[in-house]
């Protein structure tokens, strides 16, 4: 009997069991019959971010970023095509600190972009500045 992981739907909040050998397989939500898993950086309140860390028992990577950050949105595409390299393995999130503030003073956000890797709910690790595609990739991959 393989292992069951619990993956949140990006669409509709759902809390879904799949077997772990099934993640590559594209998985759809019992609920909205929607794609588990698209390869893509998923934009996230702080009612959606508290139910995936709570809930998706893979590993979540963050980034903390605003619109007015002219290195977040440099880093933008980079942060897609990791997404995409990392699915289904690890979710990566985006947090606009200009609209869930608070959850950014939580996490104590001085400088953006900040991405924080978490694991069963709890921050690993923590690095602040834009990269490039692979040492992004490589950082999740050492970090997750």
């Amino acid at each position: 009997m393989s292992p069951t992981m619990q993956v949140v739907c990006p669409h509709c909040q759902a809390v879904n069991r799949i077997p772990a050998e099934r993640l590559p397989d594209g998985p759809q939500c019992g609920r909205c019959k929607r794609p588990l898993i698209d390869g893509q950086p998923l934009a996230v309140d702080t009612t959606a971010f508290e139910r995936h860390l709570a809930n998706d028992t893979r590993p979540l990577v963050v980034d903390f970023w605003a619109p007015w950050c002219a290195p977040c949105r440099s880093m933008a595409p980079t942060f897609e095509a990791a997404a995409a390299e990392l699915a289904p393995e690890v979710r990566l999130m985006k947090v606009n600190t200009e609209e869930a503030q608070a959850l950014a003073a939580r996490y104590n956000i001085r400088s953006i972009p900040t991405l924080i890797a978490f694991r069963d709910g709890r921050e690993v690790a923590r690095i602040s500045g834009a990269m490039d595609a692979s040492r992004l990739v490589a950082w999740v991959r050492a970090n997750t």
